[in-house]
């Protein structure tokens, strides 16, 4: 192999979907609802719950449970994952202050 095909073919300054091209508050959106996805999936392998069982605990439908379970956010609201936290019994707190303005620097939802 070459060195050329071992190189990065994009470097991200920023957050991946500002690079992705959506709006600041697309961005942010998406930032908040992966950061809840993560731990509602962490705490779902933790305590290795079933499609099954989460239809009962979550008290949703099944397509709904494999859209949460695949990553598919763009078909769930903020609100939604949050109920998801609330029926895993997670604690929920967004935290917000001013960006970075330094280049280079990551910028925290």
């Amino acid at each position: 192999m070459s060195e050329i095909q071992n190189k990065p073919h994009h470097v991200t300054k920023r957050d991946v979907f500002d690079d992705l091209g959506f709006s600041g508050a697309e961005a942010a959106s998406l930032r908040v609802k992966s950061r809840i996805l993560s731990a509602l999936l962490e705490c779902i392998r933790k305590r290795r719950y079933t499609q099954a069982q989460l239809v009962q605990i979550l008290d949703d439908y099944q397509p709904n449970i494999s859209n949460l379970l695949n990553g598919k956010i763009s078909k769930m609201s903020i609100e939604k994952l949050l109920h998801y936290g609330e029926r895993l019994n997670l604690h929920a707190e967004i935290t917000m202050k001013p960006r970075s303005t330094r280049s280079g620097k990551s910028r925290v939802a």
